[in-house]
């Protein structure tokens, strides 16, 4: 299964991947501004952005190219600056029919807690706190050692691809050897670039499963790539001011050029 594929004259919006987005909240709603343009500039045929009314309004003050209205897509990013805690129980009932549908989702943040007890295809994306919080509420102990063990633990108990954020990614699918992923720059340590992550990881996802659903392996690898082509426009983004600061916005903006290396490369 290729990660990234350029269109041809023989696709439409809907064969090159629909991704639906439910991220952002009143309180944080640059997280779904920040998802959605990952999304398309990772080269997805279309995103539909559900969620309340300030983020989408933000994303299509940004993209007005987003679709707000409901419909068919081929995966699902979910969680990116929502909290769990303030989730109301409509929302809930909403996040529970996608993770037991057969969609494959990209969980962060807000969404961990209900993605780990899903049954659709599922990549979860925490860092560390949030991954040692999972643990807690699966009744697993803390993590030591090693952090690739503690994700092949943490994707053994929940069925799903774990990707454990990181200045070393660490991918793991159940009942497989974990991968690592370092490529990028620590200038990616700032805020926002995990929903970056989440967006580009997503458009990877739809693009794939607009031709089959990927199975866990294949999640796997889509969540890898996804990780390194993050890193690599965060490269890209630092290297276009001389080394320096890069923001979250900064790295979305620069996926484009990490896609066209790719498909050059092949």
């Amino acid at each position: 299964m290729r990660a990234l594929r350029a269109p041809t004259a023989l696709d439409d919006k809907y064969s090159r991947g629909v991704l639906g987005v439910r991220t952002g909240s009143e309180l944080y709603p640059g997280a779904a501004v920040l998802g959605v343009e990952a999304a398309w500039r990772t080269g997805v045929g279309m995103v539909r952005y559900l969620g309340p009314p300030r983020p989408t309004a933000l994303v299509l003050g940004r993209r007005p190219e987003t679709v707000v209205a409901d419909g068919r897509v081929q995966a699902w990013v979910l969680g990116s600056g929502t909290d769990a805690a303030a989730r109301g129980a409509a929302e809930t009932e909403i996040l529970r029919a996608v993770l037991s549908d057969t969609d494959p989702v990209v969980a962060d943040a807000g969404a961990l807690d209900i993605a780990a007890h899903g049954t659709a295809p599922r990549i979860l994306t925490p860092h560390d706190r949030e991954h040692a919080r999972l643990r807690t509420a699966l009744g697993l102990p803390p993590p030591r050692g090693p952090r690739s063990d503690a994700a092949r633990e943490t994707a053994d108990a929940t069925g799903a691809v774990v990707l454990l954020k990181g200045s070393e990614t660490v991918v793991a699918a159940p009942g497989a050897e974990p991968v690592t992923v370092s490529e990028g720059t620590p200038w990616l340590a700032t805020a926002g670039t995990g929903d970056v992550l989440a967006g580009t990881i997503g458009a990877l996802v739809a693009v794939a499963a607009a031709d089959r659903v990927p199975g866990a392996d294949g999640l796997a690898a889509l969540a890898a790539s996804g990780a390194w082509l993050h890193g690599r426009a965060g490269a890209i983004a630092s290297s276009a001011v001389g080394g320096g600061p890069v923001t979250a916005l900064d790295v979305a903006e620069a996926l484009p050029r990490a896609v066209a290396e790719v498909l050059s490369s092949v």
